[in-house]
């Protein structure tokens, strides 16, 4: 049976569904059980798979994150961090839009997602910066470009994901052959070289923040620093400031597990909200809960459909097919780069992040294996480059997050989010051509 009619049967019925309006769960699973058929194998294989892909220790990160960023959003951990930034902005030109992006960054520290990162540092820092003067549809791009650090900035909900279906890949012997042997994948290993690429996107950020501002007359206080207000703010915050030094202090210097982590996030923030803060109610503590349900039952359903998908495509080589394609376009591999980055691009305008990471890793991976590309540096690119899928039309998560906060056309928040796309994407390709960005850090922590 020939690797056309099974790529046919596989991505046509996938697409087609998608084109009729099937959730992108439904669409894969029944995509995957189309081509069993097709293969004539066994439909409980499809059950198999589903079993196995959900009993995996590192997945319990998953929910147990999500519990965490919601946790900290009730419990005004995450107000108090955007309240810190905000009395760093001054008089510089575009501080408090600058403030923003920092905000963000602290906040995906916490959170590890690009919708949940933007509604936290949005509801604050969009109204603060129209009483500044900010045009609304404005403050509504910066901070929605600005949220999908959110999921680069570790911890990440995508990183983790990635690490799951990168895990159980083994290398193809013909580039081990070719390349030499390549370093394991390990979540926190990718947690590591996530943090200098979040810091290149969010330089690069704030660089054309400034310009912008600048053009458009946005400048600060007025009134210069209060070193009063900063010294307030942080007494303030500093129980929030130490939420990521914890979180990633103790991942970093080995103390404890991603997963571990995530648990002592939760224990973390309930003690701090509860006895500390004071804010956290059981209203609040229910609702966390509910969010946390909603959201991993419908990754986890994606996850068991994803990893059936993906193990049709492994089973036939279809990955070496495309890389096989991809060669025989150019050699270049800073083209390939490119390819691979647009392709990326292309995908995170229409499909949800954890989906496309789900389903694309078991297709891309081996590629870069081919290629001699190291596979953490390959999954910080891939994490890095779907994040601006947050901030681009149709999909855009974090552009309707913006714009229901500011009450802003879509249109006018979209329009004005572009122009950090695209410097956004000259991060990426950075990132991507300079692999040192990404793999300097696990090198000197011993990883």
């Amino acid at each position: 049976m020939n690797e056309s009619s099974i790529v046919l049967t596989l991505f046509g019925s996938f697409l087609l569904l998608l084109v009729l309006g099937a959730p992108v769960m439904a669409s894969l699973g029944v995509a995957a059980l189309a081509s069993f058929l097709f293969l004539g194998d066994n439909p409980i294989k499809l059950v198999q798979i589903a079993f196995n892909s959900v009993g995996s220790f590192p997945l319990m990160a998953l929910p147990a994150f999500i519990l965490a960023g919601a946790l900290m959003e009730a419990s005004g951990i995450s107000k108090r961090l955007v309240t810190l930034a905000e009395s760093f902005a001054g008089p510089v030109t575009g501080g408090i839009s600058a403030a923003a992006i920092l905000a963000c960054m602290f906040f995906g520290a916490i959170s590890g997602s690009g919708p949940a990162t933007t509604a936290a540092v949005g509801m604050l820092m969009i109204p603060a910066m129209v009483k500044r003067g900010y045009d609304k549809g404005y403050a509504s791009a910066v901070t929605a470009s600005s949220g999908g650090l959110g999921i680069v900035i570790p911890p990440s909900i995508p990183m983790v994901i990635f690490g799951i279906s990168a895990l159980g890949m083994t290398v193809p012997l013909d580039a081990i052959a070719k390349h030499g042997e390549f370093q394991s994948i390990s979540i926190p290993k990718l947690f590591i070289a996530g943090f200098l690429p979040g810091v290149v996107m969010a330089i690069s950020l704030m660089t054309l923040n400034y310009i912008q501002c600048r053009r458009f007359g946005y400048k600060g206080s007025g009134e210069g620093w209060s070193a009063g207000q900063i010294r307030k703010a942080a007494r303030s915050g500093i129980w929030s400031i130490l939420a990521p030094l914890v979180i990633l202090g103790g991942i970093y210097s080995g103390l404890f597990t991603p997963t571990e982590s995530a648990i002592v996030a939760i224990f973390y923030t309930l003690v701090i909200g509860v006895f500390v803060h004071k804010e956290l109610k059981w209203k609040h503590l229910a609702h966390s809960l509910e969010t946390t349900t909603w959201i991993s039952g419908r990754v986890l359903l994606i996850l068991f459909t994803a990893t059936a998908f993906g193990r049709i495509l492994l089973e036939n080589q279809i990955p070496a097919i495309i890389a096989d394609a991809m060669l025989g376009v150019t050699d270049n591999l800073y083209l390939i780069w490119l390819l691979l980055i647009a392709f990326l691009l292309f995908v995170g305008m229409f499909m949800e992040t954890l989906a496309a990471i789900m389903i694309l890793t078991p297709v891309l991976l081996p590629v870069t294996y081919s290629l001699g590309i190291d596979p953490v540096h390959f999954g910080i690119v891939m994490v890095c480059s779907l994040s601006i899928g947050f901030s681009t039309p149709p999909l855009g998560e974090n552009l309707f997050v913006a714009s229901g906060i500011s009450k802003t056309p879509l249109e006018e928040v979209t329009a004005k989010a572009l122009p950090f796309a695209l410097v956004s994407t000259i991060a990426v390709i950075v990132v991507a051509y300079v692999p040192a960005i990404s793999l300097t850090l696990p090198k000197l922590l011993g990883y």
